[in-house]
């Protein structure tokens, strides 16, 4: 949606509304970058020291990151969102992983019942791309595609709580599946076609099955 200028009482207050509406609707997601200081500046019709104010108060709040050189980038879609990042950066590795067997259980078993043909594409062009980076030993390029396979099975629950909340821990996510693949480097890839063929047959037990099967090899490596 568009930004609308501000009255002149309360700028900063008024600022600070229009951004957060711009990413409680989604039309700022999750580890976007937002528009320029400058450009909000205008787009609001507010000073540069408005724009900067009501910026690092989201930033406070967990809703923002400001990145030196980079700008300014979307990092939680709520406060709890942004509390559950900073609780979940604080946390160990095995913590972590433990949240993220409970989303990505559920979502597995709920992509198996929910998907549509859209989300099949989507899942099915990630793993073909991990599979991939993985037959050429692009450790980096398989951390994204493994990454992007995760989410797409998420966003077949269709369940913008789950998705919302999967989108808060991304970050974490992404190191943890990075600590296994560039630091742990693994001889033998946790194989994910399974989970993508129960998703696809619609057989929701077996998808909670492989998504285990996945994860609790995750907390294994995690322990030793």
């Amino acid at each position: 949606m568009p930004l609308a200028s501000t009255r002149r009482t309360g700028l900063v207050d008024q600022v600070i509304s229009q951004l957060r509406t711009q990413i409680d609707s989604g039309e700022w997601g999750v580890g976007d970058r937002i528009p320029t200081e400058s450009e909000l500046s205008d787009q609001l019709e507010v000073g540069r020291n408005t724009v900067r104010e009501a910026v690092r108060a989201l930033a406070h709040a967990g809703l923002l990151e400001i990145r030196q050189g980079a700008g300014t980038f979307v990092r939680a879609s709520s406060e709890l969102g942004g509390a559950l990042r900073r609780r979940l950066e604080r946390s160990r590795m095995r913590e972590n992983l433990e949240v993220r067997r409970a989303l990505e259980m559920e979502a597995a078993r709920l992509a198996a019942s929910r998907r549509t043909v859209e989300d099949l594409s989507d899942i099915d062009r990630a793993l073909a791309l991990r599979d991939s980076a993985w037959r050429e030993r692009d450790m980096s390029s398989f951390v994204e595609a493994d990454f992007t396979f995760h989410r797409a099975v998420v966003n077949a629950t269709h369940n913008p709580l789950l998705i919302e909340l999967y989108d808060d821990i991304a970050s974490v996510v992404y190191d943890s599946i990075a600590q296994s693949a560039l630091i742990q480097a693994p001889q033998e890839d946790l194989d994910h076609k399974r989970l993508a063929d129960a998703i696809r047959e619609g057989d929701e037990a077996e998808a909670l099955r492989e998504a285990a099967c996945y994860l609790d090899e995750l907390l294994a490596r995690a322990d030793d």
